[in-house]
């Protein structure tokens, strides 16, 4: 095996874990400091120093000015929600293709709790810096919540890691008046089984929620879809031939295409986006969990299956086959005797891991570990939850092993533990060949 470049990297010395009365405080409902706050794009108040986003937005706006006065800061005086901006994120900061294993020189975000980080915004205006701080906190402290999970925190962190898009509450109640979307029927069929077995979600999310959720989504995807398709016939003046791209149909027509759209793609090419597909109800699940409202969730949401992990939402889900694939690779790397006895079982990653592909996770209780794994993928790449699956397979390979049946141990992987998971996965990391993980950073694309 040839040495990775980045093998002999250091893993950040983490700071002494925080007491337990830190990390377990009493619910958030008793916590009423953020409820202020009228949207997750507003995370500071108006006499404060201008949020993180506000920062980005910030930058934005003085990168495509060429001014050499940049001594002025200007305050952020209307809420995100109501923002007319569209890509805020500076190029080059986002988790993407980032190993979560770095040596970096200290900062002064570094002494602010991940509260009033999130809260005031970047010290001097260091925004590199403080998404940095952010993300090592995560890793090294963990958002902090209660023991079901719930924090007034995590959503608004969600959001930045994965520079959410602006979003005015009223555009989301647009779609949710448009009534049924074409996928209506096909996400009925899906929702009311949304992580049926935990009790911890089914008192906070109601099945009407993820509906709306995904009903608003399926129409947003839609919409982009029609907005291609128009695009299209502009560039080539009407000329193809309706056999030829169905896309390309009369309004009328196109209607009733979309009316009859399927997960398999049925009707589009392996490669057209889809607007709904099995399993992206149990992705919605956390965020509506965490999420302070239905407009938040939403924005993560769509932002994750969008940008992060579109080929897991396309109708032949072929990022999610090219990950499954990548999973079998690399358990042959990291442990070549318990790859070679799942395969001598005729268990390849496929029969047992696609559905912790296609739900980052989000399938193997219980749910408030989940919400810490997620804390850790949001922060240094969604494309780690293949790894994370690895490490889940290391953490059971004694019992594996001795299993002549394995099948039975991972029909349905064990309760998953955080903190083991991400510790398991920060060591597989290490073994992974350059040329390997560049493949897992884009598998999903």
């Amino acid at each position: 095996m040839s040495t990775s470049p980045l093998k002999e990297s250091v893993i950040p010395k983490l700071p002494p874990p925080t007491p337990a009365s830190l990390l377990d405080p009493p619910s958030p409902r008793t916590h009423r400091a953020l409820r202020r706050l009228q949207s997750a794009h507003s995370l500071g108040q108006s006499n404060s120093q201008p949020s993180l986003i506000s920062q980005q937005h910030k930058q934005a706006i003085q990168a495509n000015q060429t001014t050499s006065d940049n001594s002025s800061i200007p305050q952020h005086s209307r809420g995100r929600s109501n923002s007319d901006a569209t890509n805020m994120m500076p190029p080059n900061l986002g988790a993407a293709g980032r190993r979560p294993i770095t040596s970096r020189r200290p900062v002064a975000a570094d002494a602010l709790s991940l509260d009033r980080l999130i809260r005031d915004g970047p010290p001097d205006g260091d925004l590199v810096g403080a998404l940095e701080s952010v993300r090592l906190k995560v890793l090294g402290q963990g958002i902090k919540s209660d023991t079901d999970g719930m924090s007034s925190l995590r959503i608004y962190v969600w959001l930045i890691l994965l520079n959410g898009p602006v979003l005015n509450t009223d555009d989301y109640l647009s779609l949710i008046h448009r009534g049924a979307s074409p996928a209506y029927s096909k996400i009925r069929n899906d929702t009311f089984r949304t992580l049926k077995k935990d009790p911890l979600f089914k008192r906070r999310v109601s099945e009407a929620s993820i509906i709306r959720l995904l009903n608003a989504v399926a129409w947003k995807l839609h919409d982009a879809k029609e907005e291609r398709a128009e695009n299209l016939r502009q560039l080539t003046g009407g000329n193809i031939s309706e056999a030829s791209s169905p896309e390309l149909s009369t309004p009328s027509r196109s209607r009733n295409r979309a009316l009859t759209l399927t997960t398999e793609g049925s009707d589009a090419g392996g490669s057209e986006p889809s607007i709904y597909v099995q399993g992206m109800n149990v992705i919605a699940a956390p965020f509506l969990y965490a999420a302070r409202s239905e407009t938040e969730a939403f924005a993560a949401f769509y932002r994750l299956i969008t940008n992060e992990c579109p080929g897991y939402v396309r109708s032949a889900m072929d990022g999610v086959h090219k990950g499954l694939a990548l999973v079998d690779k690399v358990l042959a790397i990291v442990d070549p005797k318990l790859s070679m006895y799942l395969i001598g079982k005729g268990m390849s990653a496929k029969i047992y891991a696609f559905a912790s592909v296609t739900t980052l996770c989000a399938c193997t209780p219980p749910l408030p570990q989940v919400l810490r794994v997620w804390d850790f993928l949001f922060a240094y790449g969604v494309h780690l939850n293949l790894l994370c699956i690895v490490a889940q397979l290391v953490i059971l390979r004694n019992s594996i092993l001795s299993s002549p049946s394995p099948t039975k141990i991972l029909r349905q992987f064990p309760p998953i533990t955080a903190e083991t998971v991400i510790e398991v996965t920060l060591s597989i990391v290490k073994k992974i060949p350059d040329d390997v993980f560049a493949e897992i950073v884009t598998h999903a694309k």
